[in-house]
């Protein structure tokens, strides 16, 4: 099955079609604009801007998970590098990644969807720069993100989200989320900037 390219904006059945499916990886990637190499044809290098920076870009991947009116509820329902599983330990990260060094995953998160409470209804996946306003950093110093949902069990890759757009002056990606629809799990690529200048400030929007 080959993977399915996502715009921003579309949604795809995860278990639906996919009998059997318990659990996903859903791993997150980047790279520094001034680090970066864009892929063959130069598609996604570079479109997220330009610029320098002195310190490296600390950007973490968090996994928001949300009740039916869309609130977080409790601070363990929060999985980010400072809290790797969720209370019901459906939810577990991989651990912090401080520079984005590297191809493939950045970070990843690991989500049990068979064991996911039913009073979670939706799992909302960010990205924030750590420490940004102090080293005034933005996603215009990003490119080549993306987000993709892999099979662990036999490493098939479903579906992967670009982010193409330009983010520059953006501080936090609101970038994808997983949710239950009609009893059976879904995907949506979301991709959408914010100004919150950090994790805390992000996760305000659903309290």
């Amino acid at each position: 099955m080959a993977t399915i390219s996502l715009q921003k904006g579309q949604k795809i059945d995860l278990t639906k079609g996919n009998p059997g499916l318990s659990k996903i990886m859903v791993g997150l990637g980047w790279d520094e604009v001034a680090a970066s190499k864009p892929k063959s044809g130069g598609i996604l290098g570079g479109l997220f801007g330009g610029g320098s920076s002195s310190a490296a870009i600390d950007c973490d991947a968090s996994a928001i998970l949300l009740d039916a009116q869309e609130k977080l509820t409790s601070k363990d329902r929060l999985v980010y590098f400072g809290n790797l599983q969720s209370g019901d330990k459906s939810v577990k990260h991989s651990g912090d990644n401080l520079t984005g060094a590297g191809d493939g995953d950045d970070e990843q998160i690991n989500v049990e969807l068979s064991n996911v409470p039913s009073a979670i209804q939706k799992i909302v996946f960010v990205v924030n720069i750590y420490d940004c306003a102090k080293r005034k950093q933005d996603f215009g110093l990003i490119a080549n993100a993306f987000i993709r949902v892999v099979n662990p069990v036999n490493g098939q890759e479903f579906c992967r989200y670009n982010l193409t757009d330009s983010y520059a002056g953006k501080t936090s990606l609101v970038v994808a989320e997983v949710y239950r629809h009609n009893n059976e799990w879904k995907f949506a690529a979301i991709g959408e900037g914010t100004n919150d200048a950090s994790l805390s400030e992000l996760v305000r929007r659903y309290q």
